[in-house]
């Protein structure tokens, strides 16, 4: 599901509700985690999962074309860990099928 399917589900099943505002609550959402996020803070979303922010120290790595070797700098990089609830979901679904 893309950005837009999800504004037009919500917009859909909340008809009393125009969808400029369903757009702009989601870009709201997804921008408040991304800021939390870029403060070093976690996102938890419970039954959902949470967001957090890696440190990926910087290091030699290898160009697999030439095979020389390169230096990758230092970066942080967004993990997602599943909630309890969702993996249930997820696992009772496939089981269904």
């Amino acid at each position: 599901m893309i950005k837009s399917e999800l504004v037009q589900k919500l917009a859909t099943s909340n008809p009393h509700l125009y969808h400029r505002d369903v757009e702009r609550i989601v870009n709201v959402i997804f921008d408040e985690i991304v800021d939390a996020l870029a403060r070093g803070d976690r996102v938890e979303l419970r039954g959902f999962g949470a967001f957090t922010v890696k440190h990926r120290a910087s290091r030699q790595g290898r160009n697999p074309r030439t095979g020389t070797t390169v230096s990758v700098a230092e970066k942080f990089v967004p993990f997602f860990k599943t909630g309890k609830e969702l993996r249930d979901r997820l696992n009772k679904a496939k089981s269904q099928h």
